[in-house]
């Protein structure tokens, strides 16, 4: 995402919490304040509400610059953060994975006032406004908790083939089912089930019966695995 913003012409400066990660013709800061600087517009792609809180708080971001969220947060962490940034802050997380966002394909749930943004966050694909920014992290949260339903539910449907002795993806990939198929199968998705399970708990009571269901389901599979075999019968417990 960063090289597209360096490809549009846009003058960029990263940080990574993991150390040597650099993009080419970007600077690169050495913290989370060198890094916010002077600019205009501050975005955050993190893996979760702890770091991006303490990211930003670790940056000071002057109330003339933009906050704009883009990680996978849920609302009520989003709600807090605005509470706590001196700026404006437009919650702006993204569909799509590696291939989509370095292709500019990436879907943006953008919320908040996007005066000013809205151009750098058209580098990164289709902009879907909300009215707000707590409305655009709840978005992003119903459509993951769309795509881990789809493969948990993807998962039962194979092994349900099997047992009666049906070609399972042949048939499926005709259907309202095919995404998922095509989801299940594809090498340049990188969703690991450590963030599916976190994305989905962020829900708290708000999860119904099938989110639960597919949380218990994420827990017996290795917290590094592609999220794809959740869809794969054959490591079902």
């Amino acid at each position: 995402m960063a090289t597209r913003l360096v490809a549009a012409g846009h003058d960029v400066t990263t940080w990574n919490r993991s150390p040597g990660r650099t993009v080419s013709g970007a600077a690169s800061a050495t913290s989370p304040r060198a890094a916010a600087e002077g600019a205009e517009v501050v975005i955050t792609m993190l893996s979760g509400p702890p770091a991006v809180e303490e990211v930003v708080l670790m940056a000071g971001l002057e109330s003339t610059t933009v906050l704009v969220e883009m990680s996978t947060i849920g609302p009520d962490a989003v709600t807090e953060l605005a509470g706590k940034v001196a700026g404006r802050l437009v919650a702006a997380p993204v569909g799509g994975s590696v291939g989509q966002a370095r292709a500019g394909k990436l879907v943006v749930f953008a919320g908040g006032d996007l005066a000013g943004v809205d151009t750098v966050l058209g580098v990164f694909g289709t902009v879907v406004p909300f009215p707000d920014a707590r409305s655009a992290a709840a978005a992003k949260l119903v459509v993951n908790t769309a795509l881990v339903g789809g493969l948990a539910l993807l998962g039962e449907l194979r092994e349900l083939a099997a047992r009666l002795d049906v070609s399972a993806d042949a048939l499926l990939a005709a259907g309202p089912m095919g995404q998922f198929v095509t989801r299940a199968t594809g090498a340049d998705a990188h969703f690991t089930t450590a963030l599916a399970t976190k994305d989905l708990t962020l829900l708290g009571d708000r999860a119904g019966p099938l989110t639960i269901t597919a949380l218990a389901r994420l827990a017996t599979i290795p917290p590094d695995a592609e999220l794809g075999v959740l869809a794969d019968p054959r490591g079902r417990p």
